[in-house]
């Protein structure tokens, strides 16, 4: 008689415990299937936003990452929403408890929301775009993309580099690329016996036969100072932006030719000491 009471009452918690496991573990199957679903339709229409935002000329490719990394974040909360949803968790509730939450972590995560408030300045205020070479306290390379939390950035040597909105926004920033031309500055000292005259005629007619260096504004050689060791003169002038580092290098390296060409030395820093009332002691160890 036991045994048939304990075979009866195991039949019924199998019965009823089976088909709740049944029934959450479907519900468990269809969240983790709808989790799937909504990433791949998260990046499907990231991919999407950014091909039909590029077709169009006005829109610069950096605000196109940006919209775009916003409509997957937006669709992932979609998804999130809806599988909570699976498990009987009211919307209504849902959407109550994620704006007290919200809220909780915007005060926890100031630093994070600062960082896509200075995002979305950077994206309207546009002080640099994708492409262009930026320095800002110290953090210097070429812009790849600004994202709703960092800007990736490609440095000199071929480093990548992620760095918060926020320490981009609040600090100098110098764009190297956004205006078409650059001023090219390269100082030359020769001595004081050398001929002025005759190293700033060659020095000039270097600037002007250099095809690289532009017309307007004209190029100029100055004497910017009479120094301890030498007289400096210093070339100026201007070029295209994409030319400046090679213009640079080869006017340091060709400066230095025109003026010896020109009978004028580089001299070495030196000094003149001039003694008064004898000769010097020769001191002798202890």
């Amino acid at each position: 008689m036991n045994d048939v009471n304990i075979g009866e009452l195991t039949t019924k918690l199998l019965e009823q415990y089976g088909q709740l496991v049944i029934d959450y573990g479907l519900d468990l199957v269809g969240a983790i299937l709808l989790l799937i679903g909504g990433w791949m339709v998260a990046a499907w229409a990231k991919r999407l936003v950014r091909r039909g935002l590029g077709k169009f000329r006005g829109i610069d490719s950096t605000i196109t990452a940006f919209l775009s990394n916003v409509v997957r974040y937006l669709v992932m909360i979609l998804v999130l929403i809806a599988v909570l949803a699976q498990f009987g968790v009211q919307t209504a509730s849902i959407l109550a408890v994620l704006g007290t939450a919200g809220l909780a972590v915007g005060l926890a995560l100031q630093g994070t929301l600062s960082n896509i408030a200075a995002g979305l300045m950077l994206l309207v205020l546009r002080p640099f775009r994708s492409g262009d070479y930026i320095e800002a306290e110290g953090i210097a390379g070429t812009v790849e993309e600004i994202g709703l939390f960092n800007t990736e950035l490609t440095t000199y040597d071929g480093v990548y580099l992620s760095v918060p909105n926020g320490q981009i926004w609040n600090n100098s920033i110098k764009n190297y690329s956004r205006l078409p031309t650059r001023r090219v500055d390269v100082p030359v000292g020769i001595s004081y016996g050398d001929d002025v005259d005759r190293a700033m005629a060659a020095l000039m007619d270097l600037l002007k036969g250099e095809e690289r260096v532009l017309g307007d504004p004209a190029p100029e050689v100055m004497v910017t100072a009479l120094a301890d060791s030498s007289v400096n003169l210093n070339l100026r002038c201007w070029t295209q932006a994409s030319n400046y580092w090679s213009l640079l290098f080869d006017l340091n390296k060709r400066a230095k030719e025109t003026v010896e060409a020109a009978g004028c030395t580089i001299p070495f820093p030196q000094r003149e000491m001039h003694i008064v009332g004898g000769t010097p002691q020769q001191s002798t160890a202890g």
